[in-house]
């Protein structure tokens, strides 16, 4: 009786484990979908920071050389639309000339639209198009390049933007709880 019970337990067990322990499936398009992942990391982290900050510390930086919050959301939006219309091969709409003065709801909305924008031009890429040649407005690339230099934009403002946070004594969103870091 006892090797029955053992046998069963077995039966009902081994399987389980044996699946767990197979690696997840690989994807089809790693590149992609890091691209995707990241962007969508420091794009939340973003416009968290951007809620966070009041509306009258839009003109605030650090040093007269730097950007102003304000600025830096204003240039955000821009980069973001220009770089990702390459990446997803498509039209970036037309922007209101923004120079970080604007209202803060308005500062916020661009920056929100111009991710969601992003999303959708990561959504419709795949590894397979990474070494086609885009352009990027300012330069011309491969696709593969500009999503290094999308993500790379928003890691290098993010940290400016956390640093200009705790130097008024804000937490960054990464660094609340459950923000990631």
């Amino acid at each position: 009786m006892r090797h029955i019970r053992l046998f069963i337990l077995a039966t009902l067990l081994i399987p389980g484990v044996l699946t767990a322990q197979q690696p997840a499936t690989a994807s089809a398009n790693p590149v992609t979908e890091a691209a995707r992942m990241m962007g969508s990391r420091f794009g939340g982290f973003l416009t968290a920071a951007a809620d966070q900050v009041p509306a009258d510390m839009l003109s605030y930086k650090p040093t007269e050389a730097q950007m102003s919050f304000g600025k830096i959301w204003a240039h955000l939006a821009e980069a973001n639309y220009g770089i990702c219309a390459g990446i997803g091969g498509m039209e970036a709409p037309e922007l209101p000339e923004r120079d970080g003065t604007e209202p803060k709801e308005a500062l916020v909305e661009t920056l929100e639209a111009s991710f969601d924008f992003c999303d959708g031009a990561l959504q419709n890429t795949d590894d397979s198009q990474l070494g086609e040649e885009v352009s990027l407005g300012f330069m011309d690339a491969t696709r593969a390049l500009a999503m290094f230099i999308y993500i790379e934009d928003l890691a290098d403002h993010y940290g400016q933007v956390a640093n200009y946070m705790r130097l008024n004594g804000m937490l960054p969103p990464s660094a609340q709880r459950g923000g990631g870091d």
